[in-house]
């Protein structure tokens, strides 16, 4: 499984940022992991506003978060140097809901999702609350897009572990391209050989570790049609609380002319979205002498 030690969560100060910086909070208490809030400005007193603000909205007793000031131009880049300087192992952020029209253009999380050295946790504004009032997230169903390329073994990871920190559901689909199978479903029996929905359905059964099984229960699902879509339909109907999707991969790729499948995933998502990215060569560093150390604690005890 993945271990997620350090996350970097990046606020405005703004009320809409609440929810984002709760939810981070309780990540990194779920993981054992440290909290860094990111707050862009060039403010002298950048860092005692960030700490008025955290006070004045969220109760935070954990010794384990720290506070970080960067410059505020450009801060999708300021974002992405900060987590290469901390080695995050995840971005927790807010992102609007915005017109279509102005949807075209991007916002300061898809920039994020598309370049950050770790994986990207987007939140948006008008989401329900997904963290009780013991900082714990309720998270009780997790999806994850699954294509059967590196990026979506990536969100798999990424997806079974914050799934067993909150044994919560796992749900894995797999979208077939449009017009892939003509037959009706009850017709999924060819006479030569399996049919595609066969084919992918076993494939996708076979993705998940044995293990576990033993502290979850799994579901898979083959759908076919546009990707964005049918990850969209699917976790509506399944009351999904986390969608794991691969940055990059053959179905779920950035190649769109008016935005690719994960942009419009993470526009239109109703509930929180991961989009696994690999670590930079720097965090992976950090990350070996990280489990160096833990091995050499564990075998001096």
């Amino acid at each position: 499984m993945i271990d997620i030690k350090r996350i970097l969560c990046p606020t405005d100060l703004s009320p809409y940022s609440v929810n984002a910086v709760r939810y981070a909070l309780a990540l990194a208490r779920a993981h054992d992991a440290e909290l860094i809030l990111l707050y862009c400005t060039d403010s002298l007193d950048g860092k005692e506003e960030l700490n008025d603000w955290l006070m004045a909205h969220i109760e935070v007793s954990d010794s384990r978060c720290r506070l970080a000031i960067a410059p505020p131009d450009h801060v999708d880049d300021s974002i992405m140097m900060q987590a290469q300087t901390e080695c995050a192992d995840l971005i927790v952020m807010r992102s609007r809901r915005r017109p279509h029209r102005a949807a075209l253009l991007g916002s300061t999380a898809e920039s994020v999702c598309r370049s950050a050295p770790c994986p990207v946790l987007v939140m948006h504004s008008d989401e329900r609350e997904f963290v009780n009032d013991d900082l714990r997230v309720e998270l009780k169903r997790v999806l994850v897009a699954y294509d059967f390329s590196d990026y979506a073994e990536m969100a798999l990871k990424y997806g079974l572990s914050i799934a067993q920190e909150h044994q919560a559901e796992v749900h894995l689909l797999h979208v077939l391209p449009p017009r892939s199978v003509n037959e009706p479903e009850i017709a999924w029996f060819p006479l030569k050989g399996e049919s595609a929905y066969h084919t992918a359905a076993r494939r996708l059964q076979r993705v998940v570790p044995a293990e576990v099984h033993l502290w979850c229960t799994v579901k898979t699902a083959v759908s076919e049609g546009q990707p964005y879509r049918e990850i969209l339909n699917y976790a509506e109907k399944n009351a999904i609380d986390l969608i794991s999707v691969g940055a990059h991969g053959a179905e779920f790729g950035m190649r769109a002319l008016f935005g690719s499948n994960v942009d419009r995933v993470l526009r239109q998502a109703p509930c929180p979205v991961l989009v696994a990215r690999p670590l930079k060569p720097k965090m992976l560093a950090t990350k070996l002498q990280d489990v160096c150390l833990d091995t050499v604690r564990t075998t001096s005890r």
